[in-house]
């Protein structure tokens, strides 16, 4: 009888799922809008005073070099999106394409090693439908495409320019090529034991360099990705030294545009790896000391890269961080 009477009994009702409240899901997007303001005005007060000292210094510059030299800051994201679309089979928007690479600017200084430019982009190629893995690898062949192209056009300066450049200053004594050297190899080789070791990482990195090497063999199969990759990836040194030439000739700095550029691409080229916002900080500090080597005065050089930092990261910032605002409210981020 208790056996039939425990059979009859209903059984029990499924527990429903929690249900996101709809005022919590109304405010996500507009958070996300807003997360980009609230830490360009963090940035801000952390390095207001060389934006004040920049824009006072600028105040008195000549006006016509500042403008070739915030042509050539618009020119930079031109020429970053034609990167990002070299880097990627499908066909991308290009309105839209350089307006996500003028916000991943914004973000970029905000994260180092670039990633606040990579999630942006990230984001955008999702948002078009390009798959994950693709996406990832688009992201791998453009970081590997600038410093093989930054590296290319420093030999072709100096193979160029032997007599005109003071190298003796700048050249690394034997102990700092040993050192990097070694910590090269050891990365190398921490990367390849994690890898054999690591069974569960092994499968997704397989994955992924294969999907890569796909895509890149696709691409340098058309002449215009291939143009687009690697003549944007070589154009973005040029382009980033004559904002920083154009800067220092409205102040009176009395070196080339050839010396700049290669300043400019040894101080990139000894601390560009170090893991700061927009590479701000260590590449600031070497291309002072870059230009004061090639006979700049120190106090010139150093209002020049004040400046440069002001025009490319101060002035586009705050613009930035609305068309960033603007591209994840219209769901397009």
């Amino acid at each position: 009888m208790s056996r039939l009477r425990l059979e009859t009994l209903p059984a029990p009702l499924p527990v429903a799922p929690p249900r996101r409240s709809p005022a919590a899901a109304r405010l996500v997007r507009p958070a996300l809008a807003l997360l980009p303001l609230l830490l360009v005005g963090g940035w801000a007060l952390t390095d207001r005073r060389a934006a004040l000292q920049g824009a006072a210094r600028l105040a008195s510059a000549d006006p016509w070099w500042l403008l070739a030299a915030f042509a050539c800051t618009c020119l930079t994201w031109v020429a970053a999106a034609c990167v990002r679309q070299g880097a990627l089979p499908e066909r991308l928007p290009p309105g839209l394409l350089v307006a996500s690479q003028f916000a991943a600017g914004a973000a970029n200084q905000v994260l180092p090693a670039g990633l606040g430019a990579h999630a942006v982009t990230l984001r955008f190629l999702q948002r078009r439908g390009i798959p994950l893995p693709r996406a990832t690898a688009s992201l791998a062949l453009y970081s590997l495409a600038k410093p093989v192209a930054r590296t290319v056009v420093l030999f072709t300066f100096l193979v160029a320019f032997p007599d005109v450049l003071r190298l003796g200053a700048l050249v690394p004594d034997d102990h700092t090529l040993l050192l990097a050297a070694g910590g090269a190899l050891l990365a190398l080789a921490a990367t390849a034991v994690t890898l054999v070791t690591v069974r569960a990482l092994r499968r997704p990195v397989v994955g992924f360099l294969r999907t890569a090497l796909t895509d890149a063999r696709e691409l340098h199969t058309r002449p215009g990705r291939v143009l687009a990759l690697w003549g944007g990836a070589a154009a973005t040194p040029l382009l980033q030294g004559s904002v920083i030439a154009t800067v220092g000739f409205s102040l009176g700095l009395p070196l080339s545009w050839t010396q700049v550029i290669l300043a400019l691409l040894v101080a990139g080229t000894a601390v560009g790896a170090v893991p700061a916002p927009g590479g701000i900080g260590p590449v600031d500090a070497a291309l002072v000391f870059t230009m004061a080597a090639f006979g700049a005065p120190v106090a010139t050089a150093t209002a020049t890269v004040i400046g440069y930092r002001v025009l490319t990261v101060w002035l586009p910032l705050l613009p930035g961080a609305l068309v960033l605002s603007t591209l994840v409210h219209r769901r397009i981020l």
